[in-house]
């Protein structure tokens, strides 16, 4: 089984979809599920549940949607991932074997390393990016 399913590579683009709007003015559910093509009833499933675990908030009316909670560098990778999935583990149980157990706790490490990312740390991706799109000709 992926570490991170469709519902959380679904929600991080959601979140990133957010963290690009206009901190200060709601995007509606449907204009993120256009702007990323996730469906709109499964979108709007995960962001109640990024709602419930306090990363998005909704406003209401016409001129509602959805907005980021908090900071961007208040919002940790890892919070979102275990909103949308669950328990991050590499493994169910521990090995008979103490190497094979380092092992797995040093993959756990480098996770949970990269999971401590704040969201405001895709905008260093979005640059990486955009610094690979350059052409000399």
């Amino acid at each position: 089984m992926a570490l991170v399913s469709s519902k959380g590579i679904y929600g991080l683009n959601a979140m990133y979809e957010l963290l690009k709007h206009d901190g200060n003015m709601p995007l509606r559910a449907s204009q993120i599920a256009i702007n990323t093509d996730i469906p709109l009833g499964y979108l709007e499933q995960l962001l109640g549940k990024l709602k419930r675990a306090g990363l998005v908030e909704s406003i209401r009316g016409v001129k509602g949607g959805f907005l980021l909670s908090k900071s961007p560098s208040d919002i940790l990778i890892k919070d979102i991932i275990i909103a949308l999935e669950g328990e991050i583990k590499v493994v169910d149980d521990k090995s008979n074997c103490h190497i094979l157990n380092l092992f797995f706790d040093d993959i756990s490490s480098g996770i949970a390393t990269m999971l401590n990312l704040s969201l405001v740390d895709f905008k260093k991706y979005q640059e990486r990016y955009n610094s690979s799109l350059h052409y000399d000709i």
